[in-house]
């Protein structure tokens, strides 16, 4: 991993690649200090192009954490940067409201980049007319990311019914089903009004694309999630990301966890895993679902105590990698979710007590799931293998 800080005018932003086998990356930029929106993106986007013209990088997956009254300027920033350095920038994007700790401005940029020295080929994928995803092939697996989906009419059901259509849409006609999908993000506006509304849709449609887990099931299909408030600019209800796999068999190098720490989410009502295992040739992939402060029973812990719950949350993910030989400091790219600004600090000086410096996090300040839960964190794991 390499990262470090750019200083510029009093604006700080910390930049990490981390490397993710042969020619893929995670890159993270996370503002860490109030700066104007556009002057921070243009530095942001500035080294992310540099670095992916240098090494020769397509993106296949890119969010952008900031408030909505700066989105287009930091949208144009970032097309002035591609632009500059000869970097495409019509593909699909996913802006989510995720507010910085001092108020409006821009939070960070969450990258997945690869390498066509090491991916057999790189696509646009479209809905319609609509750029909405990005495939990729690699180790003999084909991958599709599909972003910012969302449903365009309706109440808040409706729309995450739609949702889940287009998205089980879009895979079919691009030789996949939901079946084949690994991971999911899904950001929902005024999370704590509906969340038990979303779940009831999200599980009756997983049950008709077939991977609700019954009685008897011993093969968990349940992608691994994150479920977090997130407002984006179409004012859509719920927006989503997601990667799927495909392989000669059905989802074939891909090994959904559970976590001896946690009750699985199935069982209290949220259709996801706690992660997902992508075994390459050369890289182990964890997808870490959004994690938070609840025990083996479901129940939130450390009500009213953010520093109980940030220990509570780091201990259940390190249990989680540790049962496929990783640990916190093999994670690439995360996402930390504060209920208050001043909890950022917290989390920031909690990671460095546990070694974790330079933590590729963007930290931004959104509601969790539970009125209760004051953080959640999601992550990204790369874990080369030896003979690599």
């Amino acid at each position: 991993m390499t990262g470090g800080l750019i200083l510029r005018e009093q604006t700080a932003i910390q930049f990490n690649l981390s490397r993710a086998g042969e020619g893929q990356v995670f890159i993270v930029a996370s503002v860490h200090s109030p700066a104007d929106a556009a002057q921070a993106a243009g530095e942001a986007y500035d080294r992310i192009a540099e670095t992916l013209r240098d090494h020769g990088l397509e993106i296949i997956q890119e969010r952008v954490f900031g408030s909505l009254p700066v989105e287009r300027s930091v949208m144009a920033a970032r097309h002035r940067a591609f632009l500059t350095f000869g970097i495409p920038s019509g593909n699909p994007v996913t802006y989510i409201q995720g507010n910085p700790t001092w108020g409006d401005g821009l939070a960070g940029v969450i990258i997945h980049a690869v390498s066509l020295d090491h991916a057999d080929d790189v696509w646009t994928i479209f809905d319609g007319e609509t750029p909405c995803g990005r495939g990729w092939k690699r180790n003999g697996a084909t991958y599709l990311m599909l972003q910012n989906i969302q449903g365009r009419a309706g109440g808040r059901p409706g729309q995450v019914r739609e949702m889940l259509d287009r998205a089980e849409g879009i895979l079919c006609r691009n030789g996949a089903s939901y079946k084949n999908v690994a991971r999911t993000w899904f950001y929902l506006s005024d999370i704590l009004d509906w969340y038990a509304e979303f779940n009831k849709v999200r599980n009756e449609k997983y049950g008709e694309f077939g991977i609700m887990p019954g009685p008897g099931d011993k093969d968990l299909l349940l992608p691994a999630s994150t479920g977090i408030r997130g407002e984006t600019p179409s004012g859509a209800a719920s927006t989503m990301d997601l990667m799927a796999i495909v392989g000669g068999a059905d989802r074939p190098a891909v090994k959904q966890l559970t976590n001896r720490a946690q009750l699985d989410a199935f069982r209290y009502g949220s259709a996801f895993s706690r992660g997902a295992l992508i075994h390459e040739p050369d890289v182990s992939l964890i997808e870490v679902s959004g994690t938070a402060a609840i025990d083996q029973q479901g129940k939130s812990q450390f009500h009213g105590d953010i520093r109980g719950q940030i220990t509570c949350t780091f201990d259940r993910i390190e249990t989680l990698l540790g049962r496929e030989g990783a640990g916190l400091k093999d994670i690439a790219a995360a996402t930390a979710f504060v209920k208050r600004p001043e909890y950022a600090s917290i989390f920031r000086e909690m990671a460095d007590d546990r070694g974790l410096a330079d933590f590729p996090a963007v930290c931004v300040v959104a509601d969790v799931c539970r009125e209760e839960l004051l953080f959640e964190i999601d992550a990204e794991v790369a874990v080369r293998k030896e003979s690599a």
